[in-house]
């Protein structure tokens, strides 16, 4: 497993995806077999994305290199992942940020959340937070964070988010449904400016602010 982890991030560095060395040693320290059913284990290390019960998938890798990359994640953040599902995503971002920071998480589902926490303690990561709610109405309890990043894709993006991400601070969303945009926005203090990063396939949000169940 190992060397397919090592072949797959030298893939995606090839690729383009992979750039900065930070990223790049959190792939290689994160083993995605431990997020996926024994049924998929072959399949861990395909630049696929992989079922993992309730309608709900683990990313592509590229697609998580994708998102790690375009939000500057820096040592010491505070971060707000939307969307738990096996907690592969947010087990990378807890690499890269280190120690001195920390991840709040939110699923929809009990019983992937649940699972999420026994991810997290096999692997002693000790620095993120499962939370069970409405991920598109954020964690207002936690803000203001210095990023947050979204596993599937919203009509549009929820003001709850933009409200509780700090001044400077970064949100990247896919919006649409299944087939959608990669929106990057930029809170600034006067301003908000959003880039568009081009097209991705997510499952959809489910909430308030989200597409209907």
């Amino acid at each position: 497993m190992i060397n397919n982890r090592k072949e797959l991030v030298e893939k995606l560095i090839k690729l383009g995806y992979l750039k900065s060395i930070n990223i790049i040693n959190a792939f290689n320290q994160t083993p995605r077999e431990n997020f996926i059913s024994i049924s998929l284990k072959e399949k861990a290390y395909f630049d696929s994305p992989l079922e993992i019960g309730f309608n709900q998938t683990i990313s592509a890798p590229h697609m998580i290199a994708i998102m790690c990359e375009a939000l500057d994640l820096k040592k010491g953040q505070k971060i707000l992942e939307i969307g738990t599902g096996s907690g592969y995503h947010a087990a990378i971002v807890s690499k890269i940020i280190g120690n001195s920071g920390f991840i709040y998480t939110i699923e929809r589902h009990d019983d992937l959340a649940v699972k999420a926490k026994e991810n997290f303690k096999r692997l002693d990561i000790k620095n993120i937070k499962v939370c069970v709610g409405d991920g598109s109405e954020g964690l207002e309890e936690y803000k203001p964070y210095d990023r947050i990043y979204v596993t599937c894709a919203a009509p549009e993006i929820p003001q709850p988010l933009i409200s509780q991400l700090k001044t400077y601070g970064q949100l990247l969303i896919p919006v649409g449904k299944l087939f959608c945009e990669l929106i990057l926005l930029k809170k600034e203090k006067n301003k908000i400016i959003t880039n568009n990063l081009g097209g991705c396939a997510f499952v959809p949000l489910i909430g308030k602010y989200g597409h209907k169940d």
